[in-house]
């Protein structure tokens, strides 16, 4: 999320906060597709991380890209921290550790979300070569240490800094040390959302063992596959992981306004500065927790909106449902991940599919089935078979909704070419990240270093 909102219309009621998120309701016809990604910024030279200050620097890269887009700068303290499309359709922002992220625009299509993608990676070259900075793509810093990773002057990222050592032994990993892919995606009803929601919380795990992506840690291998997903295990189990609740059959936008209600905030912005909040609950601040803390001490919708995109489950819900298993990856991993949930939740048949197939999976077996997945992979068992054999059902089941959506490139190709990624991920029976240690016993004679000539953007 690139802005934080100071949206000041009042809040009075737990009504207030489940009509915003069901406001996101919306006919099948303005179904859209927004796809994010993450990379980490490096220095060609001797592939060390880039600083935020500096003439080759984040903060320079993002005042070149705003010198070449027009696009409206974000600032944060006399820093600029991102860009906004002036439509406020498509973002830039920067993660805790300099990761450069896009946000895309909703569009149509996984075509023009995978040109979109390369739009931006081809802009971000021009900026970013005469500077001597690339861009690696996998899910974990491969190399450096938390001390040696830059720390991006964004107040929210402060708050978080200070916080997350309170809740969780991983919290700083995730910030500061991973990227991610992640595709967001719409709900016409209620109903339709429950279902959604269902199913992929319940494949959100079978997505991180399809696209694990980071097994090296400060340069060497760290016995998993998907660490990125072994972190968000014990980031902070209060705001993230499953959510036992959106299985039931009557669970609805209410139920999670009221978990939310009960997750502890990171912060408030009132006048332009950031007041700490973690001490208090949602839920306390709407009883007045806050009085003679701060000025304005009033909840707003504004406060609300800021507070869901703190909220870090494996699906999370806002006006749209946000995938969050994938870690980061190359270029083709981009366009790959929003094809396999576009066609698994986009397509009636398919949704139809996968909610049949997952119906009698219990929250106690995806709950293992996640705590294995980091270091096994699709060779996790899952009642008794590999993982593997149920990957390749749900991504024939995706392939079948992205062919019925029907929706051609120029030269006539369907989208379930972007599944051609995962497709290779079954073929050799291998991730990502299995191959990416394959290198390193091979090739590149136990050396990380690799990694960023041959995963680059």
């Amino acid at each position: 999320m690139a802005r934080d909102t100071t949206d000041q219309t009042p809040l009075s009621s737990v009504q207030d906060l489940t009509d915003y998120i069901a406001a996101g309701n919306k006919p099948r016809e303005r179904f859209r597709i927004g796809t994010e990604h993450e990379k980490f910024a490096f220095f060609r030279a001797d592939n060390s991380p880039v600083p935020y200050f500096g003439d080759a620097s984040i903060s320079a890269l993002l005042t070149g890209l705003q010198a070449k887009s027009g696009w409206e700068p974000i600032m944060d303290g006399g820093n600029i921290i991102g860009l906004a499309e002036q439509s406020g359709m498509g973002a830039i922002s920067i993660e805790p550790g300099g990761q450069f992220e896009l946000s895309g625009a909703p569009l149509e299509t996984i075509h023009e979300t995978c040109r979109e993608s390369n739009q931006h990676l081809a802009t971000l070259r021009e900026i970013a070569e005469p500077m001597g900075i690339r861009f690696l793509g996998i899910g974990g810093s491969p190399k450096w240490t938390y001390a040696e990773t830059p720390q991006m002057p964004k107040s929210r990222y402060e708050i978080m800094t200070r916080y997350m050592p309170k809740v969780g032994s991983q919290g700083l990993d995730m910030m500061y040390r991973t990227c991610t892919i992640q595709v967001n995606l719409d709900f016409s009803s209620e109903d339709d959302m429950r279902k959604k929601m269902r199913v992929s919380m319940k494949l959100q795990s079978l997505a991180t063992a399809l696209f694990a992506s980071s097994p090296f840690t400060e340069g060497k291998p760290n016995g998993l596959l998907s660490w990125r997903g072994d972190i968000w295990r014990d980031t902070d189990n209060r705001r993230s992981g499953l959510l036992d609740f959106t299985f039931r059959d009557d669970f609805g936008f209410r139920d999670y306004a009221e978990w939310a209600l009960d997750v502890p905030m990171y912060f408030i912005v009132r006048d332009g500065r950031y007041h700490d909040c973690t001490h208090v609950t949602f839920r306390q601040f709407m009883n007045g927790a806050l009085k003679g803390e701060v000025a304005d001490p009033a909840p707003t919708m504004g406060d609300w909106t800021n507070h869901l995109s703190t909220l870090f489950p494996d699906v999370r819900l806002k006006r749209f449902l946000e995938m969050r298993g994938a870690d980061g990856g190359p270029w083709r991993r981009i366009c790959a991940l929003p094809a396999f949930w576009v066609g698994l939740l986009y397509d009636d048949a398919a949704l139809d599919a996968a909610d049949q197939l997952t119906k009698d999976w219990s929250f106690a077996e995806i709950g293992a089935l996640r705590d294995a997945v980091p270091s096994q992979g699709l060779k996790a068992e899952f009642r008794g078979h590999p993982l593997f054999d149920m990957a390749r059902e749900v991504v024939g089941i995706s392939r079948a909704g992205l062919k019925a959506r029907g929706k051609l490139n120029r030269e006539g190709q369907d989208e379930t070419i972007f599944l051609a990624p995962l497709d290779e991920v079954l073929a050799k029976k291998a991730t990502l990240a299995e191959d990416l240690l394959s290198l390193y016993h091979g090739r590149w004679n136990g050396s990380v270093e690799p990694v960023f000539e041959d995963y680059q953007y």
